[in-house]
């Protein structure tokens, strides 16, 4: 017999919803078990069997975020089961730029009210995306919490950790003039800038359900694309090529991201023409009347991740991640320098 408190209730807390929600999220959490998950949902915590093998000195590599306020589009639009591939993508992409396998995710949703098919949307998307990137959905929480978040409103969080054989992280160390900066084309905006988003378009109060004919889609469908996952093709290009560095476009675009991932001395070289700039930050910049440098420095522009590469290896380094399904290009090179950024 299940717990039940009608006090509880009274208070604003449906225990027996939470019930509900196991279950409904259970088939979508079983498309992301590995041989390695020795628990099911409903333990104190996801047991998760480490297979070492071809990994000598092992490292563990972690990363958590959320999905930020890109939330908003989804309780405007009422479509809940795409900003888990988002929180998902938000913590691999960032795991893979140390060069490990992401391994096992959890996931924390924190709800006004506990609707329990609404919850079981969001873990579907959850679900995706650690399906996209070849880890497991080993544990999460669910938390009710009235009057702390508005009935129809949630907050989505994760985690995920990967593992590298230490001889195998990823070293700038090698990094000189010359060297290639190889991109992998973003899906969208991804989960950074929107409150700047949010503002241009006076999100509350804006069309998001007209056909605009510049996105191929509606404004509402295009902002809530889900974060590009990149940890396949990455893997794929690790096993072909020695990659220097990655850099995972986030949050302060190309001036904060790309610098993280040089080696001090350097700095890339990038030519304004070269990037395949996506229609929605054309829309952006020009509803908002936001300069380009202000562009950049916020969003990735239709660049998700960067990857670094001797020139020698750069030909090898496309058509691998060609054969993996993206659309890389050469971005630019590194020249010697402190400027972090140069774009002309």
């Amino acid at each position: 017999m299940k717990s039940f408190s009608e006090s509880y209730k009274k208070a604003g807390v449906d225990v027996t919803a939470g019930y509900k929600a196991v279950e409904l999220m259970k088939a979508h959490v079983a498309r992301t078990m590995t041989d390695s998950v020795l628990t099911g949902l409903g333990g104190f915590g996801g047991l998760f069997e480490l297979d070492l093998t071809g990994i000598p000195k092992p490292v563990l590599v972690s990363g958590t975020d959320g999905v930020g306020t890109k939330l908003k589009l989804a309780f405007l639009q009422e479509k809940h089961d795409t900003v888990g591939i988002d929180c998902v993508a938000m913590c691999v992409n960032d795991i893979i730029c140390c060069g490990a396998k992401p391994l096992f995710f959890l996931d924390y949703v924190a709800v006004g009210k506990n609707v329990p098919e609404k919850v079981a949307q969001i873990v579907s998307g959850v679900a995706e995306g650690c399906v996209q990137s070849g880890c497991a959905l080993v544990g999460g929480e669910t938390a009710e919490m009235p009057g702390f978040y508005p009935v129809d409103e949630y907050d989505l969080a994760g985690f995920s950790v990967g593992v590298v054989d230490k001889d195998k992280i990823l070293d700038n160390s090698t990094q000189k003039a010359g060297d290639v900066l190889i991109a992998l084309p973003s899906s969208g905006v991804h989960s950074n800038g929107f409150s700047l988003v949010r503002k241009v378009f006076n999100i509350e109060k804006a069309d998001l359900s007209t056909y605009v004919d510049s996105l191929g889609a509606t404004l509402g469908e295009t902002l809530l694309t889900p974060t590009k996952i990149y940890v396949k093709p990455m893997l794929s290009l690790f096993e072909k090529v020695t990659v220097k560095s990655v850099a995972h476009i986030t949050g302060g675009g190309f001036y904060e991201n790309i610098p993280r991932s040089l080696k001090k001395g350097l700095s890339a070289k990038i030519k304004r023409a070269d990037v395949k700039v996506l229609p929605i930050f054309d829309l952006i910049a020009r509803t908002g009347n936001i300069p380009e440098r202000d562009m950049f420095n916020t969003f990735n522009m239709g660049v998700g991740m960067i990857a670094c590469v001797a020139k020698e290896d750069a030909d090898l380094a496309l058509s691998t991640l060609k054969a993996a399904g993206e659309d890389a290009y050469i971005l630019g090179e590194l020249v010697e320098g402190e400027e972090g950024v140069i774009l002309e």
